[in-house]
């Protein structure tokens, strides 16, 4: 009888070793630069990993919404202890993460060029760990003001949809909400200067709510988003008080200044500013550093490049609706 032509497992073992070690000494040959490689040394801490951020993020959620968000609800005896345990334990959290962040793209600099801390990255002067105390104590301090601002948010999204049966429900089902709080709480770090952790934030709402928020926007009090899905609302962008945007609505960029060296110029104003009491229905698109003037109603679908004087309204041409009944077309057959 004829052997079976495979090779044997002894082989096939060498064989796998062979190649693993050629696939690693290749694709270690793709980390000598650091580029899109975490790591940590002696002089190089970890990024903060999503895991992290999601879970003191939840923590902070949970002072901001008592009871909504953890597994049991806050006992109202005990919310005084719980809240301090909290506050302690998001505190020291959030230290370590945001210090990881200042530290690992500061090393990430070159000799001579500035740190995200703001200083050189001569151990001596680097003020990392000052600024990573300061943004910490920040945030907790913000926090009894984010909470009051989120109270007119909850409001204007319960007055605004005639489904919503009470506040609590939009608290605990509204995706909105969920990505106007963590947007929140995100640009608070994002005007810190803290490297990372308020894009990653704002990345995370994005995926669990379908709304794409850039912690840079300037969001206005009693801001309602309807329904949600495919909101993106970008960097520069200025939202007054009491705006009520439904599914669907770009507040984007209309195009990217560059410099002499044909590089974009980072930082610029380049995304709508949108001014009280105004409403943008589904699908529109508003583009550039433009002002959307008070109480003005965008209509769906507009597509929009210019500002608009206060009160205005548009919208676009009733589109021509061509209707058959079933009868009609049998006919035609």
């Amino acid at each position: 009888m004829n052997k079976c032509p495979c090779p044997s497992q002894d082989n096939m073992i060498k064989t796998d070793h062979d190649f693993i070690r050629k696939v690693t000494e290749n694709l270690c040959a793709t980390y000598a630069d650091k580029i899109a490689s975490n790591h940590s040394s002696e002089t190089h801490l970890n990024l903060p990993r999503e895991s992290e951020i999601v879970d003191v993020l939840k923590r902070i959620l949970e002072l901001i919404f008592p009871g909504f968000i953890q597994d049991e609800a806050h006992s109202c005896k005990n919310r005084k202890k719980e809240t301090m345990e909290n506050i302690a334990g998001i505190y020291a959290s959030l230290y370590d993460l945001i210090l990881r962040s200042f530290h690992c793209t500061c090393a990430m600099k070159k000799a001579g060029k500035k740190c995200d801390c703001g200083k050189t990255k001569q151990k001596k002067s680097c003020n990392c760990h000052i600024l990573s105390d300061e943004a910490a104590r920040g945030l907790l301090e913000a926090l009894p003001g984010i909470r009051e601002v989120m109270k007119t948010d909850i409001q204007a999204a319960f007055d605004g949809d005639p489904a919503a049966k009470s506040p609590d429900e939009v608290v605990l089902s509204y995706p909105g909400l969920k990505a106007i709080t963590i947007q929140r709480v995100a640009h608070f770090l994002y005007g810190k200067k803290i490297p990372l952790i308020p894009r990653m934030m704002g990345e995370y709402a994005h995926r669990i709510t379908g709304i794409d928020i850039h912690p840079g926007a300037q969001l206005g009090k009693s801001f309602f988003i309807d329904h949600g899905t495919g909101v993106v609302i970008g960097e520069t962008a200025e939202i007054g008080s009491g705006v009520k945007i439904y599914q669907g609505v770009t507040l984007g960029a209309l195009s990217f200044p560059k410099d002499a060296c044909g590089l974009i110029i980072k930082g610029e104003k380049r995304h709508p500013t949108i001014e009280d009491d105004v409403t943008i229905y589904a699908g529109a698109t508003i583009l550039g550093a433009v002002v959307i003037g008070k109480g003005s109603v965008i209509g769906g679908n507009v597509w929009l490049t210019e500002g608009t004087e206060p009160g205005t309204r548009v919208t676009i041409a009733q589109p021509e609706l061509h209707i058959k009944k079933k009868t009609e077309m049998k006919k035609k057959s």
